[in-house]
């Protein structure tokens, strides 16, 4: 088999700039929906460790659904549900313009919320992994709980949840790959084009494969190191 890397390339006949601009994408939107789930999953997280009964049963059901659903089906009803939602609404004050449902946004959003219910779990195992001494003797010298809170908790637990998130993150770079069937033009949907164009499926999947590997292995070692950097106090106090 001849392979033309000239496909790769950055001209006119060549796929390398739209496959540049479309791992961008995938990059941003993986972003802004892991950046949701971390506000999302540290709000569950407080509401089942420190919230009322009703807020630990809400954060329980919305973890179990969001769990126990797969994420295709999660980026379908954000996608196709949403648009029936928002024209639903739209005739109802009246308003005679199409609306849609903007790709990157119900992508993102989905896999926000999916991602949401998994770091959850992370933040809360990292608040449990607190030593409960560190915590009376701080209470004991007169902090208020937004001190403790601010001083103590969260960057004991962010330290001991980073690798956690990192994890989550790399699960959420693999999984924006189901937003393609948003029509959002990120690295899954453009090797998809590029192999139908060309009939040449199994080289632009190859390509696609490594397209995420450089990101997924870019990723860890920005992670690693901000894990490093995390762990130098302690390590020192080791000492």
């Amino acid at each position: 088999m001849t392979i033309d890397w000239q496909l790769l390339g950055f001209g006119d006949e060549g796929w390398g700039g739209v496959l540049l601009d479309a791992a961008a994408v995938t990059v941003t939107v993986s972003l802004c929906a892991w950046l949701l789930g971390a506000v999302l999953g540290s709000l569950l997280c407080w509401m089942q460790i420190g919230g009322a009964r009703w807020q630990q049963r809400l954060a329980n059901g919305y973890i179990t659904l969001f769990r126990g659903v797969p994420e295709l089906l999660v980026i379908y009803l954000f996608y196709f549900g949403g648009r029936q939602v928002v024209s639903f609404v739209g005739e109802t004050l009246g308003m005679q313009v199409p609306f849609d449902v903007n790709g990157f946004v119900a992508g993102a959003i989905a896999i926000g919320l999916i991602s949401g219910a998994y770091q959850s779990g992370v933040f809360r195992g990292a608040f449990y992994a607190i030593p409960k001494g560190t915590l009376e003797a701080a209470t004991v010298t007169g902090m208020g709980r937004l001190m403790l809170f601010r001083r103590m908790i969260v960057p004991q637990a962010l330290r001991t949840a980073l690798p956690g998130m990192g994890n989550q993150w790399q699960s959420v770079i693999k999984e924006s790959a189901l937003v393609s069937v948003t029509g959002l033009v990120e690295t899954m949907n453009q090797i998809s084009t590029a192999s139908n164009s060309t009939q040449m499926p199994f080289f632009f999947y190859s390509v696609g494969a490594v397209i995420y590997l450089i990101i997924t292995t870019c990723s860890d070692f920005v992670f690693r190191y901000v894990e490093k950097v995390a762990m130098r106090g302690q390590q020192r106090a080791r000492l």
